[in-house]
């Protein structure tokens, strides 16, 4: 398969993703965000300020590994997603993720709130497909502390609640993070 083909395909896929978190609600407005590592030094993401359920494949925006733009509607008007560093993070503890989701589910975000832990066996097909899910530390979404608080804890983890705010999920694929997301 070609370049383009794998870029193409990989841009579809962040579309469809979009449109699943927005028609499950797990996200509102312009909320969460998707990425996807494509080849070894390239990473591509949703841009800030857009709804998941309306992108189409060629408002991706296409980074470094340092997130410096390489092209894309980035350039100029668009940029990534503010939480774009959390993603980073992701993919420089875990050369293996070639796909995060971050996105803002109702159910989770209230046990968040409500000081429920999911590390618990509460639901044990989310046990025996993920493992426990850790809550982080609380971070201000968009600050570097919001990166920080993923680092030790996404090295052995797919999945994590994040304090008052939401869930990260990493996968294989852009499908294959949101369906780890879904299940939480």
């Amino acid at each position: 398969m070609s370049d383009e083909s794998i870029e193409r395909q990989l841009r579809q896929e962040m579309v469809l993703v979009g449109k699943l978190l927005h028609q499950k609600g797990y996200v509102a407005a312009t909320d969460g965000n998707i990425s996807v590592r494509w080849g070894e030094d390239r990473v591509m993401v949703t841009p800030s300020g857009m709804s998941k359920g309306f992108m189409s494949p060629d408002e991706m925006i296409v980074t470094d590994l340092e997130g410096r733009v390489l092209s894309g509607e980035g350039r100029g008007a668009a940029k990534p997603s503010s939480e774009f560093p959390l993603h980073l993070q992701a993919y420089r503890q875990r050369p293996d993720i070639r796909a995060v989701v971050h996105a803002h589910p109702p159910v989770a975000i209230a046990c968040s709130v409500a000081g429920f832990s999911l590390e618990m066996c509460v639901i044990p097909e989310v046990v025996v497909t993920l493992g426990s899910i850790p809550t982080t530390p609380y971070a201000t979404p968009g600050t570097p502390e919001g990166a920080e608080v993923i680092r030790d804890l996404i090295r052995t983890r797919d999945a994590l609640l994040l304090d008052h705010h939401g869930v990260v999920a990493v996968g294989a694929s852009a499908m294959d993070a949101y369906l780890k997301l879904e299940k939480v």
